[in-house]
């Protein structure tokens, strides 16, 4: 476990549990969804972890790339697509930390979870009321590989947590949890409480708020795209900066332009990189 601190935040990382950030605190109040580091059994379960090397799933845990079906590994209990990436459920390595920073990298060599190889790092530092993360994926691959990356953050949803942001479409949600089609969409402006969403929003301006009784968290990110999920039944509200749509890879496969769908192809060398800060001030 690895503690850091500024004036107004606390932050908690596990390396080895998917180089998770277990939770995040402002004074004893959790901004993120919050286990102490010493009890966390999986990043699942933890504040934000990284997506990599893409974010939310691919469509019956099958890769079809450049005319080639790569069945992937089932990583979700009995869900029967890839979820996530791999970065969540491997064990980084801290490279550098100080009170207030952390360096954490991954090197992945193609397995059954992912056939492409690639390494990855991701900075995580406080700053006054601000945490600032970063996240690059370079890829080493013989041949072009598809490539994204975001970040899972769970935030703690209250009884007045209201949600905002603005964006250009949303990716519709099949009963399978895949994308089915594109509308346009303004983004979000509702209460939390009874709020269900599960969808990828695109033309995202890359900053979102929740505000709610405790606090103002400001999402801010480079990624153009944000998922959110939430219903009544969860504590949380997930709010996620990725890089490209759900189920991207196999989108464009069927035809779809990788541009529009955010879906990055790197050549061995090839790097992308992300960033988000996470800005939080109490309610006066």
């Amino acid at each position: 476990m690895l503690e850091l601190k500024s004036d107004v935040l606390r932050c908690e990382i596990v390396p080895e549990l998917g180089g998770c950030i277990a939770g995040l605190w402002m004074g004893e109040h959790p901004v993120l969804r919050s286990t102490p580091a010493a009890e966390l059994e999986s990043a699942r379960k933890a504040g934000s972890y990284p997506l990599v090397p893409f974010s939310n799933r691919i469509g019956q845990a099958t890769l079809e790339w450049q005319g080639t079906q790569h069945p992937l590994l089932r990583n979700n209990g009995d869900e029967p697509h890839a979820i996530h990436g791999v970065g969540w459920q491997r064990e980084w390595e801290l490279l550098d930390s100080d009170g207030s920073y952390a360096l954490l990298a991954y090197e992945h060599h193609p397995d059954s979870s992912w056939p492409f190889a690639f390494d990855c790092s991701q900075t995580i530092r406080l700053n006054g009321g601000a945490l600032e993360l970063t996240l690059a994926v370079t890829s080493h691959a013989k041949e072009p590989a598809p490539a994204g990356l975001g970040w899972h953050p769970y935030f703690t949803k209250r009884t007045r947590s209201r949600i905002s942001f603005s964006a250009a479409g949303r990716w519709e949600m099949g009963s399978d949890k895949l994308p089915t089609q594109r509308k346009p969409a303004r983004g979000l402006d509702a209460d939390c409480a009874f709020l269900d969403v599960d969808h990828c929003y695109d033309g995202w301006d890359g900053v979102a708020h929740l505000r709610d009784e405790v606090m103002h968290v400001r999402l801010a990110s480079s990624l153009s795209r944000l998922v959110v999920f939430t219903n009544d039944t969860r504590d949380y509200v997930a709010i996620e900066p990725v890089s490209h749509v759900n189920n991207a890879v196999n989108l464009h496969a069927a035809g779809a332009d990788a541009g529009q769908l955010g879906l990055d192809i790197l050549k061995t060398g090839d790097s992308i990189m992300g960033q988000m800060t996470i800005s939080v001030e109490p309610v006066r």
